[in-house]
């Protein structure tokens, strides 16, 4: 029999509903007796969907706590430097947008991978000597978030691991456990401006590591790492061979008494991928453009892995095309004065913000060098109605409407984070009321009270 047969019944005239059974190898396909799933509803969430989990999220959006109605609430605790106001991105930068868009030029599709003339620009922008970038070793992405799982889809399978600082960004467990990957999170050292544990680091690493990541400047802590630190961590990857994802968005944003490396200058051994964008620097998160740089020298990774990170970005057509248009005329035009302004006033705002702190009995803020941010150590002892960071920002944002991050956010309990970048104005309050909330709660420890009463 033919593995085919339509078979069509009739009884002399055409029924007013054309009965057709499709015979499939002799098998009959009439509806009643098809085989096949259940017919009932049942719609779940994917697996990726359950294991995915923003810890800030997840937190923050659990505190019911209502903030002080006699008090304008101060939140110190996003890290969007445009919120206030008060550090609009420069005009050559917003006229850049303008005539990318006036040009009529970029509203298609572009490569995956960025528009060729854009990634040129990256190249050139970020190329040296120690470390000489091409086109070809630039893929742009939609911001930063995006080059950052770009990097992790392409170094792990799931039941791999990878290294995470802690204190750290909380996306990169986001991402890596939505995707099967494990987690282990190596110290950083509060009383060496958090510099890493580089034992303990070593100590996690085992033959399922797929890659060290290395947030320098750092979110959440406003750390800078020396030279000769960052020397010693890409020791540790060369002895183990674990390449480095260097997550560098904060990079340039430095202080004026301190100097950034990026990593990739550094070491010749070691591949990397070093992941940046246009949000922090130049003060447009909401652009949406960032890219992944490919260092890899000793071609350790090769074409599969540059393969792989085209194909990855693939699933999504790329970035902003009207950013990409922009770009040449940001990256040449923006004056330098802009980029010095910038940091003048996170300088100024961190020395204040650490001052004032610092003065607090009970308060221990670790002073940055870098970045928009700052920790600060709680002296939990001192502070007994709290059981942790959570309470104590949960009862600062009742009684004194103002927000900053409990560090469980980032692995680290009894810190919060303070974002710098809110007006000095803004700044100099949301201090005085730390100080007032912290003169409320604070109660001398057993065997202190001598000290408490000097």
């Amino acid at each position: 029999m033919d593995p085919y047969v339509i078979q069509m019944s009739s009884k002399g005239n055409l029924p007013s509903i054309l009965d057709v059974h499709v015979n499939i190898g002799g098998r009959s396909s009439v509806p009643g007796k098809m085989k096949g799933r259940k017919a009932r509803w049942s719609v779940r969430p994917s697996d990726m969907a359950n294991k995915t989990f923003n810890p800030i999220r997840a937190i923050v959006d659990n505190m019911k706590v209502k903030p002080n109605p006699n008090k304008t609430m101060i939140s110190l605790s996003i890290g969007d430097p445009t919120v206030f106001g008060n550090l609009p991105t420069d005009p050559e930068v917003t006229q850049a947008m303008k005539d990318a868009l006036d040009s009529g030029k970029y509203n298609g599709y572009a490569p995956s991978i960025g528009f060729l003339s854009s990634r040129e620009e990256i190249a050139s922008y970020y190329h040296c000597p120690e470390a000489p970038l091409e086109a070809t070793d630039v893929i742009l992405t939609s911001g930063c978030s995006q080059a950052i799982e770009l990097c992790l889809a392409v170094l792990a399978n799931p039941g791999q691991n990878i290294l995470v600082p802690r204190p750290g960004f909380s996306l990169y467990k986001t991402l890596a456990e939505s995707m099967g990957i494990e987690v282990k999170l190596y110290n950083l050292l509060p009383e060496k401006s958090w510099e890493i544990d580089l034992k303990q680091l070593e100590s996690l690493i085992d033959e399922k590591t797929a890659c060290l990541i290395v947030n320098n400047p750092s979110n959440p802590c406003g750390s800078v790492f020396s030279k000769r630190h960052l020397q010693k961590i890409l020791a540790v990857a060369a002895r183990q061979c674990v390449p480095i994802l260097a997550d560098e968005i904060y990079g340039d944003m430095v202080f004026s008494d301190c100097k950034y490396e990026p990593l990739a200058t550094l070491s010749t051994d070691v591949p990397i991928l070093s992941c940046g964008g246009l949000a922090k620097r130049w003060l447009v998160p909401g652009w949406r453009l960032g890219w992944i740089l490919i260092h890899d020298r000793r071609d350790i990774f090769g074409n599969e892995i540059r393969d792989g990170l085209v194909k990855l970005s693939q699933r999504i057509l790329g970035p902003c095309t009207i950013v990409q248009g922009a770009l040449k005329s940001i990256l040449r035009r923006t004056p330098g004065e802009f980029y010095h302004n910038t940091l003048s006033f996170l300088k100024s705002n961190a020395d204040l913000c650490y001052g004032a702190l610092a003065a607090i009995p009970g308060l221990q803020p670790v002073r940055p060098s870098g970045a928009m941010y700052l920790m600060v150590g709680i002296e939990m002892e001192h502070f007994p109605e709290f059981e942790n960071d959570v309470e104590f920002t949960e009862r600062l944002v009742a009684e004194q409407s103002v927000h900053c991050l409990p560090a469980t956010c980032f692995e680290y309990p009894n810190f919060i984070r303070v974002v710098i970048t809110v007006p000095e104005v803004m700044m100099l309050e949301a201090c005085s009321r730390i100080q007032e909330f912290c003169e409320q709660h604070y109660h001398c420890a057993e065997g202190s009270q001598e000290e408490c009463d000097k």
